[in-house]
């Protein structure tokens, strides 16, 4: 445009031959200037590729991996079942696995020794998350333990979470909560004897989320509440959960991530508001109710206080509350129903397996008039034993919660560079026939013989069902108490078997949670002497 209006000035002023002239003229200094520019992109250009290739010279390669298409990377050749892929692609290429999904990069690791490496030696680099947009949305902008970024504010969060409800002296002054629900899951077991099965995770799911809420908030479901609102309790988190480990579009190519291709986010945001409006209705009920001198505080209550009083260094903000309530009732509920269902489903595949824990059970509680308390379980070395054996061949988070590195960083000498997204296949990692006899069985007894060696607390790098570092599991210790109780009162005061023409089965459900294909349904035979016993 202003060529064309000099154009036209030039015209006026000195005539046809003169303006041609002028434009001719202009027309070469605008290509000699366009030349003049790229030429000096190109060699700009060429400086960077020369610089970035001498310095690649210094710096070890990324992790090998299988070739990809142009734009899409690996996405289209992803298979369903990522952990058993994963693992096969580990047998060509080796345990560290480089992928190209969209424009991000995945490291998946595959073995023990490259574990240890990331989740001990290099942990502080490695200990932020790779949040996906369904989780932003879930925790109130990552408001959460979960998936906030390794902050000062994670730690407090942290913090406060461990001292104040899952600590030992916060679990063992909660326990005659945990018992009155067990209970309450015995009486309704025992109310469908002889009359309808039992769907093993759905009455896991709704015993587990009654401890919860009542350590969180005071409240639990019963009678028909129990059943209606629980039942759409279990389906809300188990749509949650799969939302977040859904393959989403958005997170491999950010610029569609407006247009929610695949309605991830409405999905999710319709979920959050099922739960936002649960946790403002207990939050105004709380609100309304003052609280007894002398009476043990509540989670809930204690949150709520540091909301409205805290200091500078302990104060939350309201989205902080529920995003921790959230975090304690998902992370609560979902993953320790799902393990309790493997652990039935392998008991029922290997009868004499069962037979030992049920012997065990009769030995250490005592004779059929007794009933499981919590104060046995230290003495169920076969249980523990079991449970582990699950755990290890049925982790319930398969590729663990992913990590990203905040720096580029050298890992069993490759390159892993800032703000990829890190997976450990704990599933592989678990099946590992070099550190593991015969990985395949399930054999309890593997856990009897060296028990320091295969805790897991996250020192020992062959068995990470909780993850390991800084970012481990807050939550082993309630898991732990609540898999223990509810499954000695379920071997010890019932009998199981399948409906007539059902066998169990392992087929896995892939997910951020790995679950059974199929949910378990057994038939429940009462197993006590006295009816006091189911009361």
């Amino acid at each position: 445009m202003p060529n064309y209006l000099f154009g036209k000035v030039s015209d006026q002023s000195c005539g046809s031959w003169s303006w041609c002239c002028c434009c001719n003229g202009l027309a070469e200094h605008t290509i000699i200037r366009t030349a003049a520019t790229l030429l000096a992109a190109a060699l700009t250009i060429a400086c960077c590729a020369l610089w970035v290739k001498k310095f690649n010279k210094n710096m070890p390669p990324l992790p090998p991996g299988p070739p990809g298409l142009p734009i899409l990377g690996n996405l289209p050749f992803l298979q369903p079942d990522l952990h058993q892929y994963f693992s096969k692609l580990a047998q060509i290429y080796g345990p560290v696995i480089k992928l190209r999904l969209g424009s991000n990069i995945c490291i998946v690791i595959n073995s023990a020794s490259v574990a240890k490496e990331v989740l001990k030696d290099h942990d502080a680099i490695f200990a932020n998350r790779d949040i996906p947009t369904a989780a932003i949305i879930a925790t109130y902008g990552g408001s959460d333990v979960a998936w906030r970024p390794n902050d000062p504010e994670w730690r407090k969060l942290r913090k406060l979470i461990v001292r104040e409800i899952l600590s030992n002296t916060s679990l063992d002054g909660c326990y005659a909560l945990r018992r009155r629900e067990v209970r309450e899951m015995v009486k309704d077991i025992y109310g469908k004897v002889g009359s309808s099965p039992v769907n093993i995770g759905d009455q896991m799911f709704l015993t587990i989320l009654n401890v919860i809420t009542s350590m969180v908030w005071g409240g639990s479901l019963h009678g028909e509440e129990r059943n209606r609102l629980g039942i759409e309790f279990r389906q809300v988190v188990v749509e949650l959960v799969e939302l977040l480990g859904v393959p989403n579009i958005s997170e491999f190519f950010p610029f569609l991530t407006r247009f929610d291709l695949q309605g991830v986010q409405s999905r999710m945001k319709k979920v959050s508001a099922w739960f936002d409006e649960i946790l403002e209705s207990v939050i105004a009920q709380r609100a309304e109710v003052e609280q007894p001198k002398g009476e043990t505080k509540d989670f809930l209550q204690l949150l709520l206080e540091l909301n409205q009083q805290g200091d500078c260094k302990s104060s939350l903000s309201m989205n902080e509350v529920k995003a921790l309530v959230m975090d304690i009732i998902i992370a609560g509920t979902d993953t320790t129903s799902t393990t309790v269902e493997w652990i039935m489903t392998e008991l029922l595949r290997h009868p004499d397996k069962m037979r030992k824990a049920v012997e065990e059970l009769d030995s250490v509680v005592g004779d059929q008039n007794n009933i499981v308390e919590e104060s046995h379980l230290p003495q169920l070395v076969y249980l523990d034993a079991v449970i582990k054996e699950t755990l290890r061949c049925h982790p319930p988070i398969p590729l663990l919660v992913p990590r990203s590195p905040s720096m580029s960083c050298t890992v069993a000498g490759y390159t892993i560079p800032k703000d990829s997204r890190v997976l450990f296949n704990a599933w592989a990692i678990q099946r590992d026939p070099e550190f593991w006899e015969d990985p395949l069985q399930f054999e309890p007894e593997r856990f009897l013989k060296d028990t320091e060696r295969r805790n897991y607390l996250g020192n020992n790098f062959h068995f990470l069902p909780f993850g390991s570092g800084r970012r481990i599991c807050v939550g082993i210790a309630m898991a732990e108490r609540m898999m223990m109780h509810v499954l000695a009162v379920l071997l010890h005061s019932f009998e199981w078997k399948l409906p007539e023409g059902k066998k169990p089965d392992t087929q896995e459900k892939f997910g951020i949670v790995l679950k059974k294909m199929d949910p378990l349904v057994m038939i429940p035979v009462a197993r006590l002497s006295y009816l006091e016993q189911y009361q």
